[in-house]
C-alpha cells in the first residue's frame, strides 16, 4: 500500500488532508515535520504532506526552515477546509462540559464558543492529540476541538459541528516526494515554487521582482526570513504561476538569477483547482 507521512497523530487536520487528497493511502504520523520530512527522504512513505499556511493563522515557520535543505521535490499542493468540532465522550451533553482542550491555533479560532458556553480553555499539544485525551479520560465535563475524524478514530461524540469563528478557515499544504513531477512546459494550470536570495541593499528586491510584471507572471505568494539570524542578507520562498520553460517566467527567472545571489526551483507542479473555484466564487460575489 502507497504511504504519506504527516505531522500529528492520527486525526489531525493533516491526517485527513491526506485521506482527502489520496484515498486509500496509508496515512504515516509523525512527531514533528522533520521527521515526516525524513520518512519521506529515506523511503518509509513515497510522500509527505506538509502544512505551509493557514489562511487564519499564516504560514508555518517549520516548513520554510526545513523544506529548503530537505532534499525533496513539491509535486502539488492541497487546500484542506478546517471545520472545527466540539467533542465529547459519548454520553456526554453540551451542559455537562467545563473544559475545553485544544491546539493553541485553533483555541484562538473558537473564541465565541468559549465565550457563549462558559468553558475554560487549556491548551494542548495539537487538535487530535486533545481528542485522545478526552477518550482516555472518558470524563463528561472534559471536550476537545478537533476534527470529525479525530471524533471518529477515538470513538467520541461530536456535540457541535462548524464552531471556528471564520468559516474560510483553510490550510494549504505541499505535497512533497523525493523525485519531482514537473507537467511538461506550457501545461495550463502550472504553478512553480522557487528560493532566492538577494543582498541587503537599497531596491535589491524591487530590482529582483521587476522581472516578473514586465513578463506577466503572477507571483500568489511570497514569504522572507533571515538565514541564521544573520541581517546582511535574506532569504524568499515564492510561488508563482507558470513553468520554468514557458516563455514568461523564463525570461523572469533570468532576470531574478541577475539580482539573486542564489536561485532553486523547489517545485513545478499542477495548480489545485481550490484556486480555480475559489476566484470564480469571489467573482460571483462581485457581480
Amino acid at each position: 500500500m502507497s504511504r504519506i507521512a504527516f505531522q500529528g497523530r492520527r486525526g489531525a487536520y493533516s491526517d485527513l488532508a491526506c485521506r482527502n487528497a489520496f484515498p486509500g493511502w496509508a496515512t504515516v504520523p509523525c512527531d514533528t515535520f522533520a521527521t515526516a520530512i525524513e520518512v519521506v527522504h529515506d523511503g518509509g512513505a513515497e510522500l509527505g504532506m506538509l502544512a505551509c499556511e493557514n489562511s487564519l493563522a499564516g504560514r508555518v515557520p517549520d516548513i520554510h526552515a526545513l523544506l529548503p535543505e530537505a532534499g525533496l521535490h513539491i509535486i502539488g499542493e492541497h487546500f484542506q477546509r478546517v471545520e472545527h468540532c466540539l467533542i465529547g465522550t459519548p454520553d456526554a451533553t453540551i451542559a455537562d462540559l467545563r473544559r475545553l482542550h485544544t491546539h493553541p491555533v485553533a483555541m484562538g479560532q473558537v473564541r465565541r464558543l468559549i465565550r457563549e458556553l462558559g468553558l475554560t480553555p487549556v491548551i494542548q499539544s495539537d487538535t487530535a492529540g486533545a481528542a485522545a485525551l478526552v477518550a482516555e479520560w472518558g470524563r463528561r465535563e472534559e471536550a476537545a476541538v478537533a476534527s470529525e475524524l479525530a471524533a471518529e478514530l477515538y470513538g467520541l461524540k461530536i456535540l457541535r459541528r462548524n464552531c471556528e469563528d471564520a468559516a474560510h478557515n483553510t490550510t494549504r499544504f505541499y505535497i512533497a516526494s523525493r523525485e519531482p513531477q514537473r507537467p511538461p512546459p506550457g501545461t495550463p494550470g502550472t504553478m512553480t515554487t522557487l528560493l532566492f536570495r538577494v543582498r541587503n541593499v537599497p531596491a535589491a528586491l524591487f530590482k529582483a521582482m521587476g522581472g516578473f510584471a514586465t513578463n506577466g507572471v503572477n507571483m500568489t505568494r511570497l514569504e522572507s526570513y533571515m538565514l541564521d539570524g544573520n541581517f546582511t542578507a535574506t532569504q524568499f520562498m515564492a510561488d508563482v504561476d507558470g513553468h520554468p520553460e514557458d516563455f514568461g517566467l523564463a525570461h523572469a527567472l533570468d532576470e531574478l538569477a541577475f539580482f539573486s545571489d542564489e536561485l532553486r526551483i523547489l517545485g513545478v507542479y499542477p495548480r489545485s483547482r481550490f484556486r480555480d473555484e475559489a476566484c470564480a466564487a469571489e467573482r460571483a460575489v462581485g457581480r
